[in-house]
């Protein structure tokens, strides 16, 4: 038996989750979970709000990849997971038409580390918004003391996800800082 390596499988855009599914069953109907440990599609989790209401959802990270831990040394494991539907190919095979064996290239671990990483700090990590402001656009006041008023964006406090709005109290521009929760973009 090899060395397990990962490997980024490029699969139809969508279909991730269906394709590590497939992936999984196939995995399991062959007895090779020795040679493909792990089946990975990175996501993080983001915060949308509609109609006033507050939703977290999860989004694939990497749109169109799945990542595999395995040991691709045995031809029969390479050809197992080239033939799920769904599955283009492996990122990084050699494109060479006159090569007999299209062999994948892993990725280096600090490739790895670097998207384990960002899997395990989204489990970690409180979600992010999926709509980020910007200075300038007009925002109106959702939740709080200034519901129903409508102001600009003049400064935005990302790392404490807070806005600084320009509202008019009494026909005066008065600053309110407010979360990007209490607000909603104006269309």
């Amino acid at each position: 038996m090899g060395e397990l390596k990962w490997y980024v499988v490029r699969a139809v855009s969508g279909q991730e989750k269906k394709v590590k599914g497939y992936l999984e069953q196939e995995i399991t109907r062959q007895g090779i979970e020795a040679q493909i440990p792990q089946v990975l599609i990175p996501m993080e989790k983001i915060v949308e709000q509609r109609n006033g209401k507050k939703r977290v959802r999860e989004k694939t990270f990497f749109p169109g990849y799945v990542m595999i831990e395995a040991d691709l040394d045995n031809g029969e494991v390479l050809h197992t997971v080239q033939s799920i539907p769904g599955i283009i190919g492996f990122l990084g095979a050699s494109e060479d038409k006159s090569a007999k064996n299209r062999a994948p290239i892993p990725l280096r671990l600090s490739e790895v580390n670097r998207m384990l990483g960002v899997a395990d700090q989204a489990e970690e990590t409180p979600e992010r918004m999926d709509r980020p402001f910007m200075v300038g656009e007009s925002v109106k006041v959702m939740d709080g003391p200034f519901n129903g008023f409508t102001g600009t964006v003049e400064e935005i406090f990302e790392e404490r996800k807070k806005l600084n709005v320009m509202v008019k109290i009494f026909g005066r521009a008065t600053p309110v800082e407010v979360g990007y929760a209490q607000v909603e973009k104006v269309a």
